[in-house]
């Protein structure tokens, strides 16, 4: 009888630990840059995440494993560098060919097996995953995806449907997350939504095209005719230059920012309302909510666009955690991190089993002090291709050993590469340090 009651006993300690685990929401973009959440661009309306940045912790200075949304995604939900896997490139089938991607025990199924409950929907991995094992990731399915559709009419099409402009599974996945809120839930959840915006095309409802006026909008303050002129070879080789449409059209050219305006709004109005159902729920007080996006990117700065970059506007990345209760929460945190932190923080906060052994470790610390100095973070794109940021400066070596440095203090649009300065060469060598010394080789897949 005693040993009954032990075993009744022991039940319940069990399962009211499990319930006092916190929840998780993670949210995603694609392909947002620093325009609306680092308020770069004061143009852009992103009322909800304005509103939610102010109880989270602002990662302003958050840097992506890798400059595409595939290998990035990647990194963030197994918890690996890119160089240490080999998935680099869009196109690379990471999870299958990576023999350590194979091994790893992704973010969603550590959750999973440490008790939680499991959802997922919209634009999560960008990669096929083997037999069976996204099942062993998420509870619900079939778990919805969706796609970059609506793809624009041949006549608003610039270059193919990927890009044209035009007034959406991310709102029936939205839809799908918020009422998963609104649902009760026996056992704590990991809730993983992914937006497909503001991702080409940019297709979106016209009531966010309508929220702008095309004789508002300006061209980047970070272009420059010449701004190439200093930069190595190898380096060019990453652009695309223009290749889309002539800049020499500033009006298609300002069209088409004015759609990446619209189409992130569109992406602001997603998250916000499922952040809104969060708080009001009885869920909000015991749930860590994450907000990023994949990558950032270039609408014409360093004579470029979309990502594929090392320099910052495709590295930096828009990044915000709330904690329930943490210190920092209202404050900005300037110290460079990388978004392969998330994987070891939210085991951390979550004081789950942690199987899986990752590369970086987790930003506990900086939610509860903001000011704590941190080391530079780190992006790769190939072999030998890196990017190093720290507060002040991002150092960029590429493969041939060219380099490139930038001073943010003075130069936020890196339109004058340092690297030859001799007066700083012991900054490129405390910066260069931070690069692996040793890459996997590349995964298959595509550079541009």
């Amino acid at each position: 009888m005693k040993q009954r009651i032990l075993s009744i006993l022991l039940f319940f300690v069990i399962v009211a630990s499990a319930q006092e685990k916190p929840n998780v929401l993670f949210l995603i973009a694609d392909d947002m840059n620093d325009y609306g959440f680092y308020e770069t661009v004061p143009q852009i309306k992103m009322p909800y995440l304005d509103n939610f940045k102010k109880s989270a912790v602002v990662f302003e200075n958050a840097n992506c494993g890798s400059p595409v949304c595939t290998p990035s995604r990647a990194a963030v939900f197994s918890g690996l560098f890119p160089h240490n896997t080999g998935a680099y490139f869009n196109g690379c089938d990471p999870w299958n060919k990576s023999e350590k991607l194979k091994n790893q025990e992704t973010l969603s199924k550590m959750f999973k097996r440490n008790g939680y409950e499991t959802f997922g929907r919209g634009k999560l991995y960008h990669a096929k995953l083997a037999p069976g094992r996204i099942e062993n990731n998420f509870d619900n399915r079939p778990l919805y995806g969706g796609g970059f559709a609506p793809f624009p009419d041949e006549e608003h099409q610039i270059k193919g449907k990927f890009w044209g402009i035009q007034a959406f599974p991310d709102v029936k996945n939205a839809d799908a997350a918020v009422d998963f809120l609104n649902q009760k839930h026996k056992k704590p959840f990991f809730l993983a939504l992914g937006l497909w915006r503001p991702h080409t095309p940019f297709t979106c409802p016209q009531r966010f095209y309508d929220m702008y006026n095309i004789d508002d909008v300006e061209l980047p303050k970070g272009y420059n005719e010449n701004d190439l002129s200093d930069i190595p070879e190898i380096a060019k080789e990453l652009l695309d230059p223009f290749g889309r449409f002539n800049p020499g059209n500033t009006e298609e050219w300002k069209e088409l920012i004015l759609a990446y305006y619209a189409c992130t709004s569109f992406a602001d109005w997603n998250i916000g309302r499922v952040i809104e159902a969060l708080d009001k729920s009885k869920y909000t007080d015991n749930t860590i909510v994450v907000f990023w996006s994949d990558n950032g990117y270039h609408c014409g700065e360093k004579n470029h666009w979309e990502k594929n970059t090392l320099w910052e506007q495709a590295a930096k990345t828009p990044m915000a955690v709330r904690v329930p209760k943490a210190r920092g929460n209202g404050k900005h945190c300037f110290a460079p991190v990388s978004s392969v932190d998330l994987y070891p923080t939210l085991a951390e906060l979550c004081g789950l089993d942690q199987k899986s052994k990752t590369d970086e470790k987790s930003l506990k610390l900086l939610l509860d002090n903001v000011e704590l100095d941190w080391q530079p973070a780190l992006t790769t794109f190939g072999e030998g291709f890196a990017s190093v940021r720290d507060k002040q400066y991002r150092y960029i070596r590429y493969s041939d050993g060219s380099e490139e440095l930038y001073d943010h203090l003075c130069d936020p649009f890196e339109l004058k590469n340092i690297g030859e300065d001799p007066e700083l060469k012991k900054v490129k060598e405390r910066l260069r340090k931070y690069i692996p010394k040793k890459f996997t080789k590349e995964l298959t897949g595509r550079r541009s």
